[in-house]
């Protein structure tokens, strides 16, 4: 079934980012003064995110990811093709929900877009299973990746407590959020995420980081942030030369996370 096409696109909240003092920028800001996963790092302070109007209707122009429709076929009219598959190139087992939203069907595996992107603009919402279970990164876990390797967390971070740079909204492993705006288990959440690439030169050497700016439920927690290199767990690890374009892509992490109402922008 379609999202129903309700909703308008919501202001940028510039007001949510002037109330952050300056001990909150630079707590955000700092991966290099504290280890990763560090459990003595500080928890973003929390705050109540403000009103959205949900679904946030793509513009004119944007690249409609998915909209409720299917996962591995021409959708009812005949007009978008579907975006999503396994990373063997098999169609995506996730289970497509009657209210258009599409869920992680725990251990069959992550997703990605059939189509590669570089520099964009991505709007993603989703909602973590409720009733709630688990703890920690055992607890509606789920990531969203840019370009496959460049993940912001999807993670169940209300009323509960895991590690700094990996709850909502964290560049996993790197940049805890400014403020965790986590709305509860159950309710539609936002990202908007504006990504720009890493380049390399011929040899294969960076030349230019890829940066990240993310607002989470329409607060702004990631203010152009240069990323350390790919996100990962356990390791910072260094940047790799790859392509200008890869796939974006959803994590299984074993809960039954649900997502709808995907689209971008080429940047």
């Amino acid at each position: 079934m379609p999202i129903p096409k309700r909703g308008t696109m919501i202001p940028i909240v510039l007001s949510m980012l002037l109330l952050l003092s300056p001990s909150r920028q630079v707590a955000a800001q700092e991966p290099e003064t504290w280890p990763q996963h560090s459990r003595s790092r500080p928890m973003a302070p929390v705050e109540t995110p403000p009103p959205q109007s949900l679904p946030v209707l793509p513009p004119p122009g944007a690249r409609v990811l998915f909209d409720g429709t299917n996962l591995d076929g021409t959708n009812l009219d005949g007009t978008n093709l579907a975006q999503w598959q396994r990373r063997d190139g098999s169609p995506a087992q996730w289970t497509l929900l009657p209210d258009g939203s599409m869920e992680v069907a725990p251990r069959a595996g992550g997703i990605q877009t059939v189509d590669s992107f570089g520099d964009l603009f991505l709007h993603v919402e989703w909602a973590s299973p409720n009733p709630p279970a688990g703890t920690d990164q055992n607890r509606g876990n789920s990531g969203v990746f840019l370009m496959g390797i460049y993940e912001v967390q999807v993670l169940d971070s209300y009323q509960s407590a895991t590690y700094a740079d990996g709850q909502a909204a964290a560049i996993y492993g790197q940049f805890p959020p400014r403020v965790n705006v986590s709305r509860p288990p159950s309710e539609w959440q936002t990202f908007d995420i504006e990504f720009r690439r890493p380049h390399f030169d011929e040899q294969g050497r960076l030349t230019k980081p890829a940066r990240m700016t993310v607002r989470h439920n329409g607060v702004l927690v990631h203010d152009d942030v240069e990323l350390l290199g790919p996100t990962s767990n356990n390791r910072r690890a260094p940047y790799e030369a790859h392509a200008p374009a890869l796939p974006i892509s959803l994590q299984d992490h074993g809960h039954p996370v649900r997502f709808r109402n995907i689209w971008l922008r080429p940047l």
